[in-house]
């Protein structure tokens, strides 16, 4: 079991330990009545993704749903490729899921299966069909097919080929798989009814010819089913009782119940396995489309599907958020038949909550600018006891070797303030924190006009961070010792999509990048303790945000770090 199942499971026992009502979302009604009716006695789910790109946040709602539900009955969870299209699929794409689903928590022991493992089935199960009538070999074009179907208001046409004999359709469709018949020249058509107020029941294609390589089956196969048809195969076989999926499959559950009845693999719809809808998760002002997501990496825009500005789960797991940050916003999202949209701050607060008080709060100057203080000794060096995180005492404390110069963020120095400006200026005492009470006597300055070194003098006696006279300050600042300082890559990033525009510009179709999606400080420099941060490690700059270390880019010597989250949001979790 994964931590993060852990912590949601236990939530869940003190919920019902306390007596505290456990509200269940429809899809949880539904089995507790389908058990309760003897419809099934187990729970069996699935994850079905097509290997044509990488999963997003959409998809992290799925899997946790469905993999969830297996654990809430103490069923079992089936992750199955639907690799039905070899057009658009990649090993690349199996093998990014796979790293996906684990990281996120989802279990499927020992049942990794794909579709192309049955398609020995799904062909005897065609065949089974032609044999009873209830599907032909046609040789109409996929224009003609559309125009045949009619439309929402009119009922379609007769397919002029579906007075073929059971014969003759076997003979052809042994073709198809023979590789005798170019692609395109002929499809396998389920004979259902050309007049159902159901489009998908317009005698839907069931096969179709592709002479192309398959990942999984190389060149065995030249013919292809429809996903609608391999779906509920896939789904039967595996023994699955819950069929679970978005809404737009909703209009394509009577073809679903219709394939599993017409091959005996249940008498009625109301048995298992049973399709169910769920809205999918709408997240405002991203790019969830993989074609539009490929256009994007293919252009160069973003540096590659785990691009830290995209929302699909690599480039979540490589910007910094954890599987418990998921799993939490996904809770927060709900379960529902209404499709609705949520806000991208709603992610960021699960991330902060997730992180605010798990990891320590580090000093790293950004946009340093050195700090001198002139009445410190020179060949005088002393480590001083920082808390690792105050609202969290048992991180425990961390020693930080403190000297005569320090960098200091270039933000925290203003030679002329405006009001309530509380941090350094000429004539002002700040707190470096943890350390002692400067007070700015002088700066210099480049031939630009740019501050480069601020002059400081130190009071001895305020060492921890406070003075003995019991003078106050107003500000603290952070610093970095400069002697022991670890220069370091930071990268800043706002919303990839321009968000006053939206996604889509509606003239062009083009989408609205915003320009400064991606700041990129090349001269940071972070406390030494830094220094051996591993990939995927995240910290919590003081005053800055949670960043993250880029597995990707980082080498020994030159860390990259991505801002995961500010650390202040408007957002306000909804009651």
């Amino acid at each position: 079991m994964s931590e993060t199942e852990k912590n949601v499971s236990v939530n869940a026992e003190t919920q019902e330990e306390k007596g505290e009502t456990v509200s269940r979302n429809f899809i949880e009604n539904m089995i507790d009545k389908d058990l309760a009716e003897g419809v099934y006695d187990h729970v069996h789910t699935r994850f079905p993704p097509e290997p044509n790109g990488y999963l997003h946040i959409g998809h992290a709602k799925s899997i946790i749903l469905n993999y969830g539900l297996a654990k809430k009955y103490g069923g079992k969870f089936n992750m199955r490729f639907d690799d039905t299209n070899p057009t658009k699929e990649k090993t690349e794409f199996v093998d990014a899921i796979k790293k996906d689903i684990a990281w996120l928590g989802a279990d499927w022991e020992d049942r990794l299966f794909f579709a192309s493992d049955y398609f020995d089935q799904m062909y005897e199960g065609a065949v089974k069909l032609i044999k009873k009538g209830k599907a032909y070999v046609s040789d109409l074009s996929a224009e003609e097919i559309r125009e045949y179907r009619g439309t929402l208001t009119e009922p379609g046409k007769e397919d002029p080929y579906s007075k073929r004999t059971v014969e003759e359709n076997l003979a052809l469709f042994e073709e198809m798989k023979s590789g005798s018949v170019p692609d395109g020249a002929k499809v396998l058509r389920a004979r259902i009814d050309m007049a159902s107020p159901n489009m998908n029941m317009r005698d839907p294609v069931i096969y179709r010819v592709a002479h192309m390589t398959h990942h999984n089956t190389g060149d065995k196969w030249c013919i292809y089913p429809m996903y609608d048809f391999a779906h509920p195969i896939e789904d039967a076989i595996e023994g699955i009782t819950n069929s679970i999926c978005t809404l737009e499959f909703e209009d394509h559950r009577p073809l679903y119940d219709w394939v599993c009845i017409e091959l005996g693999y249940k008498e009625r719809p109301e048995q298992a396995p049973k399709q169910t809808e769920f809205a999918k998760l709408y997240l405002t002002n991203v790019v969830t489309g993989k074609r539009y997501i490929k256009k994007l990496v293919e252009t160069g825009v973003v540096d590659g599907w785990d691009d830290p500005r995209l929302v699909s789960i690599a480039a979540l797991r490589r910007r910094g958020f954890t599987p418990e940050s998921i799993w939490k916003f996904v809770e927060l999202c709900g379960v529902s038949k209404a499709d609705s949209s949520v806000e991208y701050p709603m992610l960021e607060y699960c991330i902060r909550e997730d992180l605010k008080l798990s990891r320590p709060r580090m000093m790293a100057a950004l946009d340093p600018i050195k700090l001198v203080i002139d009445n410190y000794p020179e060949d005088k060096e002393e480590e001083l006891e920082i808390p690792n995180n105050l609202e969290n005492e048992s991180l425990g404390v961390r020693k930080v070797p403190f000297g005569r110069e320090v960098y200091i963020d270039r933000d925290d120095f203003m030679e002329e303030p405006p009001k309530k400006y509380f941090r350094l200026y000429p004539g002002n005492e700040v707190r470096l924190m943890s350390a002692y009470f400067v007070k700015c006597v002088s700066f210099e300055k480049d031939e630009t006009g740019k501050v480069t070194v601020v002059h400081c003098t130190y009071d001895p006696e305020s060492k921890g961070g406070n003075s003995p006279d019991g003078r106050k300050v107003k500000g603290t600042i952070h610093w970095v010792p400069v002697k022991h300082a670890v220069k370091a890559t930071v990268r800043l990033y706002e919303n990839l999509i321009d968000e006053e525009k939206g996604v889509y510009n509606e003239e062009t179709g083009e989408m609205n990048i915003n320009p400064n999606s991606l700041t990129v400080l090349d001269n940071c420099m972070l406390e030494p303790a830094l220094a051996d941060a591993k990939p995927f490690e995240s910290f919590q700059f003081v005053r800055q945000g949670f960043f993250n270390v880029d597995y990707k880019d980082s080498k020994e010597g030159a860390l990259v770090f991505n801002r995961i989250v500010g650390l202040k949001s408007s957002f306000v979790l909804p009651k």
